[in-house]
């Protein structure tokens, strides 16, 4: 190790041994202890384009006609009991079997959402991917789920989160015939079950089970594993719902989800689910006027103690020489084991939170400066042939599939891109097209700006069923000294708010504006119409009606109300 590598290893584990230890944040922003740990620019710093990665991923993974070992990785499924034309699968690692049903909705949902969220037509061409999705809605249970066949019971997550993408597709296509009357039945029935979990009529329902089973209406448990995170995932949806029908019955069930975590003192952490719950949460303080505790549900996501299956959350130390902080997966899984649809997955939900609870502002943007660095290292090409367990298929000259997960060490190497499949003589690769598929989600958040080390981070992007907003980014400074950021706001005039500090940054700009990002701070940028109406509702301040900032500081002598001409 170098004298600064060292150094900066000695910093993390002094920071692990003060755990409890208060951290300095600037005025107005709470501070997550694990990401105070991440470096303020991590090394080496090397963000891809993640748009082109993600566009790049959809033209291998969807060419129907691409030739090489073990290509086309997509076909087409035409006898898929829940459509009257084909559906389409895609094999959950590269080199799987092909054909028929084996298929799974984590996958070709995510696939589809991703690349909608890039900018590509999915309902375009000679395929409509989009209505072929529907392929996983099973009218018989009410639910998307991870296969064309099966039911529930299993896993919560499994169960959970390919509904949650399939939100998101209703979302970026509600002219699409019937996404959205499936998502309104996916709301109905959770709604069914959190009645069904309560202990008794006016408490919380209890998600600490394996599953629920909604033929017998009742939780199911397989031995000791417990998926409670599943009141995450269903509070989002159904508060997702409510947005979009208004029906009474979602908004409960959706505070009553809330209110188990808000119960639960052991972080609950599972998989993928716990994310949208802290989502969930800053969105019904700022909708509804709730209290539920954003911090602590923020803090599970990435600090890993005391969950259900061990230590699972997001890396804040080196692996080896280079800096892995910001992936999520295993913290202890053989020293380290992140996963690349975790690692994608999370700040689909973290980032667009900021908007509803800008006091998590600069903890995000300081989270997602490390992971939009550290998640090259799923590819192929970010690591030596000798650190990586299949180094060779040779059919993706543009390295966009990615590995399911890196390791912080194998067989003496550090770090070490991997899977579960070769080890197992479960197939050729370690390659993992279910993970992939999910790069689109992260690729739609982050974009590289004019400044060296600072982000911009699209705050609608997976903000999906959102009401009425503007433009919305998100800037982190790493550095000790101010920093500049051109935002381009198109040729009307514009006026732009900083709803982390609560003040008029320009008004009435046209084309491209500078944008100052204090040091070590993160600006929150609000795109209004110059010239809108400037009104106050509570703790919220208003555009023409639009919420701009849902914790306005009336006590911030900068937040002044006046229209932005």
């Amino acid at each position: 190790m170098t004298r600064q590598r060292i150094a900066a290893f000695l910093i993390t584990a002094l920071a692990l041994v003060t755990l409890g230890a208060a951290q300095p944040c600037p005025a107005g922003q709470i501070a997550i202890e694990w990401v105070e740990r991440m470096p303020a620019i991590p090394e080496p710093f090397d963000v891809r384009d993640w748009r082109t990665v993600a566009r790049n991923y959809d033209r291998l993974v969807f060419d129907l006609h691409a030739e090489g070992p073990f290509l086309p990785l997509v076909w087409l499924d035409p006898d898929v009991p829940n459509l009257d034309g084909p559906g389409f699968g895609l094999p959950s690692y590269v080199g799987l079997a092909r054909g028929g049903h084996r298929h799974e909705g984590i996958n070709g949902i995510a696939a589809v959402l991703g690349a909608s969220l890039v900018g590509i037509d999915k309902t375009a061409g000679p395929h409509n991917w989009v209505h072929m999705c529907r392929q996983y809605y099973q009218p018989d249970v009410g639910l998307v789920l991870n296969g064309v066949r099966g039911g529930t019971g299993r896993s919560f997550w499994y169960e959970i989160w390919p509904s949650i993408l399939f939100y998101g597709l209703a979302d970026r296509y509600p002219d699409e015939n019937g996404l959205l009357p499936i998502c309104r039945r996916i709301a109905d029935r959770w709604a069914e079950a959190v009645e069904a979990l309560r202990p008794e009529r006016g408490r919380a329902p209890d998600f600490d089970h394996s599953a629920f089973d909604f033929r017998t209406m009742q939780a199911v448990d397989h031995g000791r594993r417990r998926e409670p995170e599943a009141a995450a995932g269903v509070a989002w949806m159904l508060l997702a719902a409510h947005q979009r029908w208004a029906d009474p019955k979602h908004l409960e069930a959706a505070r009553a989800c809330l209110a188990f975590l808000d119960g639960r003192e052991a972080n609950p952490y599972y998989e993928v689910l716990l994310p949208w719950g802290a989502l969930a949460a800053a969105r019904a303080n700022g909708q509804h006027g709730a209290d539920h505790d954003v911090r602590k549900i923020l803090t599970w996501c990435f600090d890993g103690r005391t969950t259900p299956r061990g230590s699972w959350g997001t890396v804040c130390e080196p692996w080896g020489e280079v800096d892995c902080h910001g992936l999520v997966g295993s913290l202890t899984d053989r020293g380290g084991y992140a996963f690349a649809m975790n690692t994608f997955a999370q700040p689909a939900a973290l980032v667009p939170l900021v908007r509803y609870d800008d006091r998590f502002a600069r903890a995000v943007g300081r989270y997602m400066l490390n992971a939009a660095s550290a998640a090259r290292l799923f590819y192929p090409d970010a690591l030596p042939p000798d650190h990586q367990s299949s180094p060779g298929w040779q059919t993706d000259p543009a390295n966009c599939v990615a590995y399911e997960g890196l390791r912080k060490e194998w067989e003496r190497k550090c770090p070490y891109a991997t899977g579960d499949v070769v080890r197992r003589n479960k197939g050729p690769t370690d390659l993992g097209v279910y993970g992939s598929s999910h790069v689109g989600l992260f690729a739609a958040l982050v974009e590289r700006t004019d400044e060296d080390h600072i982000l911009r981070l699209d705050c609608l992007a997976t903000d999906f069923h959102h009401p009425p907003a503007y433009p919305t980014y998100l800037y982190y400074n790493p550095h000790d000294g101010p920093r500049q950021v051109s935002l381009d706001v198109g040729n009307e005039k514009r006026s732009l708010y900083d709803a982390a500090g609560n003040r008029w940054l320009i008004r009435g700009v046209r084309g491209k504006a500078a944008v100052t990002v204090p040091a070590d701070a993160a600006v929150l940028v609000v795109v209004c119409p110059a010239g809108g109406k400037v009104t106050r509702d509570g703790p919220r301040l208003l555009v023409d009606g639009v919420v701009v900032d849902y914790r306005m500081d009336g006590s911030n002598p900068k937040s002044e109300i006046r229209n932005p001409k």
